[in-house]
C-alpha cells in the first residue's frame, strides 16, 4: 500500500507541534516562578538583558526563553528594537493572577500529571488504579489554579442563578455541603458571595483539606466554613439546602452510591448542583481541542483514580449527560436537568 505523502507530512507536523507544546509547558512555569511574565507586564518592551536584570536571573537563559515564548505566541517580538513585550491579552492570561483567564495553573497540573506516566503504564497492564493521592503534590495545587478562574467567572454570576430557587436560599441563609472540595476554592467563592449562609467542604484527600482550612483562615471565613476529610459516600448527616460537586462526580469509584448518600443528606426541597467537564454523549463529538484535553486528563487522572476506589466504576472525564443522568437517577433523585454550560463545563441540577 502506497503512503499518501501529504497525509504523512500532516501527521509529522502535528506531532512536531505537540512535542513543542510539551516542552513549552515547563518554560511557562519557569517564567511564572521567576516573575518573567510579570516583569514584562510592568515594563513594556524589554531586551533579554533588561528582563534578566529586572528579575535577577541569568541573561543567557532569559535570552533563550524569550524566543521560545515568542515562537509559541505567548509573548511578542519587535524586530526593529530587538525587544519583547506582552499584549494586554497576554498579560491577562500569564501575568495577572487575579484574572479569570489566568492560565499557568493548567500547565502546573499537566506537568505534574505527566510524572505519573510510569504508574499509569503499569495500571494499563494490571487494570488497577492510581489514586489521586498517589500523584505528584504539584497536581493538587495546579488543579485548584486551573479550575479557580473558571469558578470565579461563572459560579456566582451564572451557575447558581441558573438553579431553581437556590440563589434566594443562599442570600437568606442556607447550609451548603461542597463535596469533593479539594483546596476549597469553590467553597470560599460561595462563602464570600453569600455571607448569611454556612458551608462545609468535604474531600477524601486529607492534605487538600488542610490546605483548604488554611485558605479559609486567610480569607477570614473560618467561622462560616469548615473542612472535613470525608469521601462522598461518607459525609456526615447534615440536612443540607444545597450540595455541590465540582468536576469530581466522574472521579468517584461508586458514583451511584455517592448520589444515593448525597440524596439522604439533602432537605426534601434541596438541590444537588453537579458541575462536570463539557462533553457530548457521542464520542466523535468530543474530538475537539477541549475534548482532547479532557480525554487525556481522564486517562492519567480520572479513570485511574476511579479504578483505585471500591466499586471502581470509571465514568471518565467525558462521561456525557446521558450517563450522568443515569447515575443520578439510579441514586434515587427524581429530577435532573442541564442548568447551564460554558465551553469547559456543564452544570446539572438534581432534585430529590
Amino acid at each position: 500500500m502506497a503512503l499518501d505523502e501529504k497525509k504523512l507530512n500532516n501527521i509529522i507536523a502535528k506531532v512536531i507541534e505537540d512535542i513543542g507544546a510539551t516542552f513549552h509547558a515547563p518554560l511557562v512555569l519557569i517564567g511564572e516562578k521567576l516573575g518573567l511574565f510579570k516583569a514584562m507586564a510592568a515594563q513594556g518592551q524589554l531586551s533579554a538583558a533588561e528582563l534578566a536584570e529586572r528579575t535577577g536571573t541569568a541573561e543567557r537563559y532569559v535570552g533563550e526563553w524569550l524566543p521560545a515564548m515568542a515562537a509559541g505566541g505567548y509573548v511578542n517580538y519587535d524586530p526593529a528594537s530587538g525587544r519583547y513585550y506582552l499584549t494586554e491579552e497576554q498579560v491577562f492570561a500569564f501575568a495577572d493572577e487575579d484574572s479569570p483567564a489566568y492560565l499557568p495553573g493548567a500547565f502546573q497540573a499537566a506537568t505534574a500529571a505527566i510524572k505519573s506516566e510510569q504508574k499509569i503504564t503499569e495500571a494499563f497492564r494490571t487494570g488497577g488504579g492510581v489514586g489521586w493521592h498517589e500523584h505528584d503534590p504539584e497536581l493538587f495545587q495546579g488543579a485548584e489554579r486551573f479550575y479557580k478562574p473558571i469558578y470565579l467567572t461563572n459560579l456566582v454570576s451564572a451557575w447558581i442563578p441558573a438553579l431553581d430557587g437556590v440563589e434566594a436560599k443562599l442570600k437568606a441563609g442556607a447550609l451548603v455541603a461542597d463535596v469533593g472540595c479539594g483546596f476549597g476554592a469553590s467553597t470560599i467563592i460561595m462563602a464570600r458571595a453569600f455571607p448569611h449562609s454556612s458551608f462545609v467542604g468535604f474531600d477524601y484527600h486529607a492534605p487538600s483539606i488542610e490546605w483548604a482550612r488554611q485558605r479559609a483562615a486567610q480569607a477570614g471565613l473560618s467561622e462560616r466554613i469548615r473542612f472535613e476529610p470525608y469521601a462522598a459516600k461518607e459525609i456526615p448527616a447534615g440536612n443540607y439546602d444545597l450540595v455541590t460537586s465540582f468536576d469530581c462526580v466522574h472521579d468517584m469509584g461508586d458514583p451511584v452510591g455517592a448520589a444515593a448518600h448525597i440524596k439522604k443528606q439533602l432537605k426534601n426541597d434541596g438541590t444537588w448542583m453537579i458541575v462536570e467537564p463539557y462533553a457530548s454523549d457521542s464520542v466523535e463529538e468530543n474530538f475537539t481541542p477541549i475534548g482532547r484535553l479532557y480525554y487525556c486528563a481522564s486517562v492519567l487522572l480520572c479513570v485511574s483514580g476511579a479504578l483505585a476506589q471500591d466499586e471502581g466504576r470509571a465514568l471518565g472525564g467525558q462521561a456525557g449527560e446521558a450517563r450522568l443522568r443515569e447515575v443520578v437517577m439510579a441514586g434515587g433523585f427524581s429530577r435532573f436537568r442541564r442548568a447551564a454550560e460554558t465551553p469547559f463545563n456543564i452544570v446539572y441540577e438534581a432534585r430529590p
